[in-house]
């Protein structure tokens, strides 16, 4: 960090993150990045990365500061790129613009970048300061680090259960268990998150449509994933027939696409885009190369919205990163169905879960728990 901080740094690093914040899960495969243009105390411009990822939030805001960027001060949540893609390095833009100091939180790991674009505006004789605010920044951007350092998306595991543990009903009825906040809360995730996650028996059980159905955020909705060994995603199913709407992939195994052609058509005719993944020991999805195939893909982050099965395999295998905990204050008993099934441990073993947060939403209580 340069000795030439001062204490308006951090004040407009914040400005930066909350603009930022407002593109979180709509960017992918970018990261959700904001930049603001100070000039003698004012702000000149205030942008994040466009929907899609592009254009870059350097890029916007130093087209609405215009000729006043000269000399100014550039506040940006992640090290501006350095590479030619579809646009120019934002590194080569800030020094065209006359930038004279850049602010960076933190840098970018995506290895064509990772220090270069700092580089590029020091050799060009530009102040630049970094670490402002860099724990945030990275929280900010966590599916975008998972990704370049995990070659996985960020995993959040959403449960909604009873007091004792359970998803439904021996019946398999679960309307509704959490309360109408807590159901809203949810999809206030779906929209912070680049896709939603689900089991086949899951889409069978209860058809979802897994989309964003606030007010106003219907255009925030999700790409929903299906993971279904069998290929027995039902063409009638909401996922299916709103697939040219909202994006919807089925991930299933090598076997099964060479042994459906005729159903992988009719899948395909409504938009549904199937992604083959490897073979797990127990002949089902291996769900290390399913995150590794939605990384491919663009997805940064992802909320697996499933049942036992997906949550139990998951934990087991060590790809959660967060425990999102909805409780009802009823409870429904052993015969309910449980949210977690047999992890058959024989020791007592703690899964490295550190309660983070909680909160309340009407009658139900969340608690947020990240891998510590």
């Amino acid at each position: 960090m340069s000795n030439n901080y001062n204490s308006f740094d951090s004040s407009f690093m914040r400005h930066a993150l909350a603009i930022a914040n407002m593109a979180v899960g709509t960017t992918a495969p970018n990261p959700a990045v904001g930049c603001v243009i100070i000039k003698n105390g004012k702000i000149l411009a205030a942008s994040h990365t466009a929907k899609g990822g592009r254009p870059h939030a350097e890029t916007i805001a130093l087209l609405e500061a215009g000729s006043a960027a000269n000399g100014a001060t550039a506040y940006v949540t992640l090290e501006p790129c350095a590479h030619h893609g579809q646009t120019p390095p934002c590194a080569t833009s800030l020094i065209n613009a006359g930038i004279k100091r850049v602010v960076i939180a933190c840098t970018d790991p995506f290895p064509e970048v990772n220090g270069k674009g700092i580089k590029i505006l020091q050799d060009a004789g530009i102040e630049v300061i970094t670490g402002i605010c860099e724990n945030e920044a990275k929280q900010q951007n966590e599916g975008f680090f998972s990704v370049q350092q995990k070659n996985r998306p960020f995993i959040t595991l959403k449960t909604a259960t009873s007091m004792d543990g359970k998803i439904a009903l021996k019946n398999g009825v679960s309307k509704w268990i959490t309360c109408e906040s807590s159901r809203n809360y949810v999809h206030l995730m779906r929209a912070r998150h680049d896709a939603v996650i689900t089991g086949i028996k899951t889409v069978i059980a209860d058809d979802p449509a897994l989309t964003c159905r606030l007010p106003g955020m219907e255009n925030r909705s999700p790409t929903r994933v299906v993971l279904d060994s069998n290929l027995n995603l039902p063409v009638t199913s909401q996922l299916a027939k709103t697939a040219r709407e909202i994006p919807c992939l089925l991930l299933t195994i090598a076997k099964t696409i060479e042994n459906q052609t005729v159903k992988i058509l009719e899948l395909e005719k409504l938009g549904v885009r199937i992604i083959a993944v490897n073979t797990a020991s127990n002949g089902k999805i291996c769900m290390e190369d399913a995150f590794a195939q939605l990384a491919k893909s663009g997805v940064n982050s992802a909320m697996i919205e499933a049942g036992g099965t997906i949550n139990t395999a998951a934990l087991n295998l060590g790809l959660v990163d967060r425990l999102a905990w909805f409780r009802a204050p009823i409870i429904i008993g052993n015969d309910g169905i449980a949210a977690i099934n047999d992890m058959n441990l024989q020791n007592i073993i703690h899964n490295g879960f550190k309660l983070s947060h909680t909160r309340c939403f009407g009658t139900d209580t969340l608690e947020v728990f990240d891998k510590s």
